[in-house]
């Protein structure tokens, strides 16, 4: 006779290519499939609890710093795309149906944008065009284009010595341009996403999200503040720039202020007129 091997209760068994069994079984004796009648249901006892809590304190989304927020005003912020995961994530605990997150970010060179999530742009060449000024050209798959409206611009994400950063660039490419969007970026030496910038080579990936912006150039059609987004109606003038309204801005401002004037030889000759009319000193503006 040959003696039963002896298990012992509630141990896993791989019966997998042993007389064809149906794999990894619980029992006592090895031909049986199920649980034994005297064990009962299967129950989490406190160390799986513990790993599990800990499984989903992992995935718990991770508040933004206030270096991750670029200052532009962008809709939806990085602050509330963290809400948005926060409530995700809550909902998905409470069922307990990893499901409910978020996927990963994409990581091929995607033809379509998204304001709310991150995709990676595949970098397919870099000029340096002065000792601090950086031309970056993006690849888009095909002929895509990036489709954005004059005024509008993106988030670059970037990481330096482990702080994530995020800042505004609006690409100068042609809006007409295929296959790729090309961005000007002007580099500081103190500057963490300079630092990020100045690291990149062909081949590397960037992410960016967007567009924003909802302020969008349309040639004469701006007639009418109500047409506006309500954050520029009060600091926008309709009509001509004439002495009548230099002096109502000069008149309103708080403090003495510094005008910048950039036209053609004749406007700026005549609104430097306007300014000293309206009671501001030759060293109270600047003609390009």
């Amino acid at each position: 006779m040959k003696s039963r091997e002896k298990e012992q209760p509630g141990v896993l068994r791989d019966q997998a290519g042993k007389g064809g069994g149906p794999g990894p079984t619980l029992g006592r004796a090895p031909s049986c499939p199920h649980l034994l009648p005297d064990q009962g249901p299967l129950t989490m006892d406190k160390g799986e609890e513990d790993d599990d809590e800990e499984a989903w304190l992992q995935l718990r989304p991770v508040e933004p710093l206030p270096s991750q927020c670029c200052g532009s005003g962008c809709s939806p912020c990085v602050f509330d795309l963290y809400q948005r995961d926060l409530a995700s994530w809550e909902a998905a605990r409470a069922s307990k149906d990893r499901s409910l997150l978020s996927g990963e970010e994409t990581q091929s060179c995607p033809s379509k944008l998204s304001p709310e999530t991150f995709l990676a742009f595949c970098i397919s060449a870099t000029d340096r065009l002065t000792k601090d000024t950086y031309l970056v050209r993006f690849a888009l798959p095909g002929n895509s284009r990036l489709s954005l409206r004059p005024g509008q611009h993106l988030i670059l994400r970037g990481i330096v010595d482990g702080l994530e950063i995020q800042r505004a660039y609006t690409p100068i490419s042609p809006a007409n341009a295929k296959g790729y969007f090309e961005v000007l970026i002007k580099c500081y030496q103190t500057g963490l996403m300079s630092q990020y910038v100045e690291s990149w080579k062909a081949g590397d990936t960037a992410f960016w999200r967007g567009p924003f912006g909802g302020f969008f150039y349309k040639p004469n059609q701006e007639n009418s503040l109500e047409q506006l987004p309500w954050s520029y109606r009060d600091k926008t003038h309709l009509g001509r720039l004439g002495q009548d309204l230099i002096e109502e801005l000069v008149g309103s401002c708080r403090r003495k202020p510094f005008a910048l004037v950039c036209g053609s030889a004749e406007f700026t000759k005549d609104v430097a007129g306007y300014l000293l009319s309206a009671g501001l000193a030759e060293d109270s503006y600047f003609l390009f």
